[in-house]
């Protein structure tokens, strides 16, 4: 079933990333040991950011909350410059001092990645599903890891990666790694969740947020699926609209 879109459209990227900052930080007021899920990447950067000046400041205590990563390269760890869980820790959990016992992340070092995958699983359950999923989005239209043609009925899976992501990611690497697979949490994660909040910004974005403004829901533009979240708000600047 479709849903509306809560749609906020602000002038610039440090306007959009306040208006991200106060919804989010507004739900862990609400549910401060609640689960969250925040992505990697460089747009919600000023985003964490901004929650971890919020937990200096005492606004809100992300030491109480639990985190469970979105998705990872298969081969790189939080060792790795460039790795979902290395960026996490560099803006988040380390300068929040968040306890380890309070994360759970993949190791897509494993030999047994689908064993990460039902751990990774385990662990929303356990915690009672997510309270909020904070995603950006490729220019593919991919969600985390969740590639154009994925099934929307998916949990934490391991996914062959689309040429267009190997070769936006190069920029998170300073020397060459292999960028072929990624593991992610599923559709279905994102669909759960009781608040999940989109942050897209800039040119390069336009055509996946006028896939998503269009209405029509696809795998081919994975995003689409947040037509059919019950609470999905989208946060963009002027320059992802067409």
């Amino acid at each position: 079933m479709m849903h509306a879109l809560n749609l906020k459209v602000s002038a610039d990227y440090e306007a959009m990333s306040d208006a991200v900052a106060e919804l989010v930080i507004k739900t862990i007021q609400e549910s401060p040991e609640g689960l969250y899920c925040f992505a990697g990447g460089d747009t919600p950067v000023g985003t964490l950011r901004r929650l971890v000046s919020a937990h200096k400041a005492g606004e809100i205590d992300l030491q109480k909350a639990y985190f469970v990563e979105l998705d990872e390269w298969v081969g790189l760890d939080g060792s790795d410059d460039g790795s979902c869980l290395n960026y996490l820790e560099t803006e988040l959990f380390g300068p929040a001092k968040i306890d380890r016992s309070h994360y759970h992340y993949f190791d897509a070092k494993s030999a047994d990645l689908q064993a990460e995958c039902d751990a990774a699983d385990k662990f929303i359950e356990e915690h009672g599903g997510l309270e909020l999923i904070l995603l950006g989005v490729g220019v593919n239209g991919h969600l985390g890891f969740n590639e154009p043609g994925v099934s929307f009925e998916n949990y934490a899976h391991v996914i062959d990666l689309d040429s267009t992501t190997q070769n936006v990611g190069q920029k998170y690497f300073t020397k060459e790694v292999d960028r072929t697979k990624g593991i992610t949490l599923g559709v279905k994660h994102i669909l759960n969740a009781k608040t999940a909040v989109l942050v897209a910004n800039g040119e390069k974005k336009r055509e996946a947020i006028a896939h998503l403004l269009e209405e029509k829901v696809t795998n081919e533009w994975p995003v689409t699926v947040l037509r059919n979240h019950t609470n999905a708000n989208v946060f963009i600047d002027k320059e992802a609209l067409i």
